[in-house]
């Protein structure tokens, strides 16, 4: 059972010391645009990214907006979060780095919630531990979804980036995301240019159970997006499956030709839950 709707689709994250880049990342059409506080900024400039960030939160009518912090067991990640319980305006998601216990995060629920304020917590799962823990991690209370961090994850392991080297990571947090009742979304493709590779793995990524992808670059948005969003074909073919699910009483039944049952009806209505609750 799902605990909540999340977004899907695309995601795309932007560094906090590119106020130029902003407006860009929270209009281009992805469901959840991510001021980055980890990776993309050196150590030096952690106090000036962290200030800076806040102007991020500050558009009316903007998609979900959240913020990437440093892990939240080091001393960049507690000086993030003591920065962001300060703010006028507050990120409506935290995205968790390093995540490898459930207790990471607690440690961000118990600075940042406060009344009338709890925000969308995700975890982004990126180490060997932390999927050998992924049981624990996703009986968080306060875990709304993950994110699946293939580079981090990959220089851990010492594999390649590609498809299949990372098959069985994205195999099981979809399935332990699942069995916990919440979204998953996929790693970014670093290669900026190769859209058609973008596609592909997009593809994949939405065949084994991902509900989104994270972009690095605004040209992929559009491309994310395509792949996630249900053509009319899809919500139409949906829709007829609920149907027949209906004059069958949920027994099985065909719909051109195909064979459908309960696991079939209970797909095709929450496509359309999906599509008539967006």
């Amino acid at each position: 059972m799902q605990r909540n709707p999340r977004p899907g689709r695309a995601w795309i994250i932007t560094p906090a010391l590119r106020p130029d880049r902003f407006e860009a990342a929270q209009t281009c059409g992805a469901r959840v645009a991510l001021v980055d506080l980890e990776d993309s900024i050196a150590m030096a400039d952690k106090q000036a990214a962290r200030l800076q960030a806040e102007q991020f939160f500050t558009r009316p009518n903007a998609p979900t907006l959240g913020v990437r912090i440093n892990a939240p067991t080091t001393l960049e990640g507690t000086r993030d979060l003591a920065t962001l319980a300060g703010y006028t305006i507050k990120p409506d998601l935290i995205l968790v780095p390093k995540v490898e216990s459930a207790r990471d995060l607690e440690l961000v629920a118990g600075v940042l919630d406060a009344e009338g304020y709890t925000p969308d917590l995700w975890a982004l799962i990126e180490t060997p531990r932390a999927f050998d823990r992924l049981a624990s991690i996703m009986a968080a209370p306060r875990l709304g979804g993950v994110v699946f961090g293939a580079a981090d994850y990959a220089m851990t392991v010492g594999c390649g980036l590609g498809w299949e080297a990372l098959l069985y990571a994205r195999c099981a947090l979809v399935n332990s995301a699942a069995a916990a009742g919440i979204g998953a979304i996929d790693s970014p493709a670093f290669d900026l240019e190769d859209l058609e590779a973008l596609q592909r793995e997009a593809e994949l990524a939405k065949e084994i159970g991902f509900a989104g992808k994270g972009a690095v670059h605004l040209r992929q948005v559009d491309v994310i997006n395509n792949v996630f969003t249900p053509s009319p074909e899809e919500i139409a073919r949906a829709r007829a499956i609920v149907t027949a699910g209906r004059k069958s009483g949920q027994g099985i039944t065909s719909v051109d030709g195909q064979m459908v049952g309960p696991p079939f009806f209970a797909a095709a209505q929450a496509l359309v839950d999906e599509v008539d609750g967006s």
